[in-house]
């Protein structure tokens, strides 16, 4: 017996979801049946809103309702530094340590050459572009993700930036607090060791 064509093309749409396989998008889809029916409706709403109201920052490239977004317009934060990040949920992250108080550049992804993903498939151009504009910035902080793809970004990097005389860090990885060092993976040990710092 096959589902009735509405709940069909609900459960469709749940897998449609990263991670969400026919069982958990069949279980969302009769509790979203359900629900409150003005629940639904906000729901809906939310979805529709987040494609039609939501776009990219000119500057940054972080989502945003205003263009430029209220980070690029807050000329209290330091001028002088851009992080660089893969996706606009790291600026996010970034916010709540509430310590960091600069600029930010989202990329959109990484250079990956197996899934082919090079510098203009992502926000690169527009980053050099910035930095050309920009000669207040002093140090570009590249907090890509420590993964194959994320190192192989860092690298180009740092290698079209250093040459223009900014400095270029990259965020430290290494052990979590409370890690055990005997379950810790070899590259994330020797990340650690790499960037130990002064007792």
């Amino acid at each position: 017996m096959q589902y009735p064509e509405p709940i069909a093309k609900l459960i469709a749409s749940y897998m449609k979801l990263p991670g969400i396989g026919e069982k958990t998008a069949t279980r969302l889809a009769f509790y979203t049946l359900g629900m409150d029916e003005d629940d639904v409706k906000d729901f809906a709403s939310a979805l529709t809103a987040v494609k039609s109201d939501l776009h990219y920052c000119s500057i940054c490239g972080n989502i945003t309702e205003d263009d430029p977004c209220p980070i690029c317009q807050d000329k209290s934060r330091d001028q002088s530094k851009i992080i660089v990040v893969e996706h606009s949920r790291d600026v996010m992250a970034m916010e709540r340590m509430n310590e960091y108080h600069g600029l930010y550049h989202v990329l959109h992804g990484t250079i990956s050459p197996s899934a082919g993903t090079g510098p203009m498939d992502i926000n690169v151009p527009s980053l050099l572009e910035r930095l050309k504009k920009h000669d207040e910035v002093k140090e570009v902080i590249i907090a890509t993700n420590a993964s194959v793809d994320g190192e192989t970004t860092a690298q180009y990097l740092a290698k079209l930036i250093k040459p223009a005389g900014i400095k270029v860090t990259r965020l430290a990885h290494g052990l979590s607090a409370g890690a055990d060092i005997d379950y810790t993976d070899e590259v994330t040990l020797f990340k650690a060791v790499e960037g130990r710092t002064e007792m």
